[in-house]
C-alpha cells in the first residue's frame, strides 16, 4: 500500500477519539446517562461478584497461581484474594461473563470488559478517583467499545462472520476507561487506542460445545485493555491508523464487507451508546429472552398454565438458530446459549434465573419434558436482528402468538429498580455476607457521591467472601 494514502497521525479516528476521551468531563454527560451507568456498574459488580464461583473463574485463579501470579494489590471480586492489577482485570472480566449476568447491546457485553479494566487501574491512578471520575471513565469505555462494533457494521454482520465482539471490540473500551482513569493525555490514549488492537480476538466456535472460554473473552478484552493503557503511559506506541480504511486495519480486517469506518466519528458526544444497552433479567444469551418473554406474556394475557401446553413453535431467523436453536444442557454454557432449555427452565421453575441453570434443574425430568414441546421453524425472511414469533398451542387447542420486539430489559423496556436491586442481592448474596452485600449496594447506589472509589467500594469487593463452594455447573 503506498504511504501517500495515510491520513496524518494527529488527524485520524484513533487522535479524534483520544481527544474525545481527554476532554469529556463528569458535567459533559447528560444527567439520564450518568444514572444508567449507575445501573450498568451495579449490575456489572453484582455479575462479577457471583462470578467468583463460577467454575471458570476458580479454573482462571488456580492456573494464575500455579504459573507464580497469585500475588498484588488489586482484589479478586467476592474471593478475598488480591492480583496484580492486570491479572485482577483478567479474573474479574471473566468472572463478569461467567453466569451470563451481565449486560448486553454494547460491544456486545460491555460491563464485563469496562467495569473490570476500570476497577484494576484504580489500583495504579496514584490518587484517588471519585464516583463522577469513576462514571465518565465507564461511560466512555461503552462509548468507544460500541462504536467499534458499529464500525464493523454493527452486531449481525461482524458476529455472523463469527467474531465474538466482546473479545473483538471490548479491549478499545476498556483501553478508554482506563487510559481515563490513569489521566493519560490525548497522545498516549491515541497509542492506547492503537495497542488495543493487538488484543483483539474471539471467535464463536464455543456455541458449538458450550465451551468455556467464550468466558475469558471479557476477561481478555478487559486485560488488554488496560495493558494497552499501561503501556501508552510507559511511551509504547501504537498504530495512528487502526480505524482507517488502510490494509491491517481494524474495520479493513475484521468487517471487509460491511465496514462502516464513520462510525467511530459518528455523532460523537452526542449519541451515547450506553443508551442502548441492556440489563438482562434472564440468567441466559440475550437471544433467548425474546422467546422467554413472550411465553411469559401469553401466559399472563390468556390465564394458561404451564402443564396446559401442548407444543410451541418458535419461528426465528437462520442466524439466531443457529446460535441458540440446540437443546444440549451440559454443561451449563450450552443450556445458557439454547432456547429451549431456557423457555423449559422458565415454565418449569418459574424463572430462567441463575437458579434454573445448576446441573441439578438441568436434570430435573420436567425439563426434557418440556423442551420436547418446543420446536423452530427457521424464516430466512427475516432478518439477523428479527426476535422471533413465538405461537403456544394448548391441550385444549387453542392457540396464541406474539413477538417481542423488545425484550425485558432492553432500554425502552427496562428492569425496575427494585427488579435491578433484587437481581443484584441475589447473586451477591452467593458470595459476600448480608452485611457486605449491603453495604455494596449502598455504596453503588450512590457512586455520584463517592469520593475514593478505590477506598469506597474496592475495599468491600476484596473481603473474605462468605461463601466458597465453586458453583455445579
Amino acid at each position: 500500500m503506498s504511504q501517500e494514502k495515510l491520513i496524518p497521525a494527529d488527524q485520524t479516528k484513533c487522535a479524534e477519539l483520544a481527544r474525545f476521551v481527554v476532554r469529556t468531563t463528569f458535567e459533559d454527560l447528560p444527567e439520564a446517562i450518568a444514572q444508567k451507568a449507575v445501573r450498568h456498574i451495579l449490575d456489572s459488580i453484582g455479575a462479577g461478584t457471583a462470578g467468583a464461583i463460577a467454575p471458570e473463574t476458580t479454573i482462571l485463579t488456580q492456573t494464575l497461581h500455579a504459573a507464580g501470579e497469585g500475588s498484588g494489590a488489586a482484589p479478586l471480586w467476592g474471593r478475598g484474594e488480591k492480583m496484580t492489577p492486570l491479572n485482577a482485570a483478567l479474573v474479574n472480566g471473566t468472572a463478569s461473563h461467567a453466569f451470563e449476568l451481565d449486560d448486553t447491546g454494547g460491544c456486545d457485553h460491555s460491563g464485563a470488559v469496562v467495569v473490570p479494566a476500570a476497577v484494576a487501574a484504580l489500583e495504579l491512578a496514584g490518587r484517588p478517583v471519585s464516583g463522577k471520575e469513576f462514571i465518565t471513565a465507564v461511560v466512555l469505555g461503552y462509548d468507544i467499545a460500541r462504536r467499534a462494533l458499529e464500525a464493523c457494521g454493527a452486531y449481525e454482520p461482524h458476529n455472523g462472520a463469527g467474531f465474538h465482539s466482546t473479545g473483538t471490540c471490548g479491549p478499545f473500551g476498556a483501553a478508554a476507561a482506563a487510559a481515563k482513569i490513569l489521566g493519560l493525555n490525548a497522545l498516549q490514549t491515541r497509542h492506547a487506542l492503537g495497542i488495543a488492537s493487538a488484543y483483539s480476538g474471539g471467535l464463536w466456535a464455543c456455541v458449538h460445545d458450550g465451551a468455556q472460554n467464550k468466558r475469558l473473552h471479557a476477561g481478555h478484552a478487559a486485560q488488554g485493555g488496560l495493558m494497552s493503557a499501561l503501556l501508552a503511559r510507559q511511551g509504547f506506541t501504537g498504530p495512528a491508523q487502526a480505524f482507517e480504511e488502510v490494509w491491517g486495519g481494524f474495520n479493513h480486517s475484521y468487517a471487509p464487507t460491511s465496514s462502516d469506518p464513520d462510525a467511530w466519528l459518528r455523532d460523537l458526544g452526542k449519541n451515547w451508546k450506553l443508551a442502548r444497552v441492556s440489563i438482562k433479567p434472564h440468567a441466559s444469551c440475550r437471544s433467548t429472552h425474546s422467546s422467554i418473554d413472550a411465553v411469559d406474556n401469553l401466559m399472563a394475557k390468556y390465564g394458561f398454565k404451564a402443564d396446559e401446553i401442548a407444543e410451541i413453535l418458535i419461528i426465528i431467523n437462520p442466524f439466531v438458530y443457529g446460535m441458540c436453536g440446540g437443546t444440549a444442557i451440559h454443561p451449563m454454557n450450552a443450556a445458557q446459549l439454547s432456547i429451549p432449555y431456557s423457555v423449559a427452565a422458565d415454565l418449569v421453575f418459574g424463572s430462567a434465573s441463575l437458579a434454573s441453570f445448576t446441573r441439578e434443574k438441568r436434570e430435573d425430568p420436567r425439563i426434557a419434558e418440556t423442551m420436547a414441546k418446543i420446536r423452530f421453524e427457521v424464516d430466512k425472511r427475516q432478518k439477523d436482528d428479527d426476535e422471533p414469533i413465538v405461537q403456544v398451542t394448548l391441550k385444549d387447542g387453542r392457540a396464541f402468538e406474539t413477538r417481542v420486539p423488545m425484550p425485558l430489559g432492553s432500554p425502552v423496556n427496562p428492569v425496575t429498580d427494585e427488579a435491578l436491586l433484587k437481581k443484584f442481592r441475589s447473586v451477591v448474596g452467593m458470595v459476600l455476607t448480608p452485611a457486605d452485600v449491603d453495604a455494596l449496594a449502598e455504596r453503588l447506589l450512590s457512586l455520584i457521591e463517592v469520593t475514593d472509589v478505590r477506598a469506597e467500594v474496592a475495599e468491600i469487593l476484596g473481603r473474605t467472601p462468605a461463601h466458597r463452594e465453586v458453583f455445579r455447573a
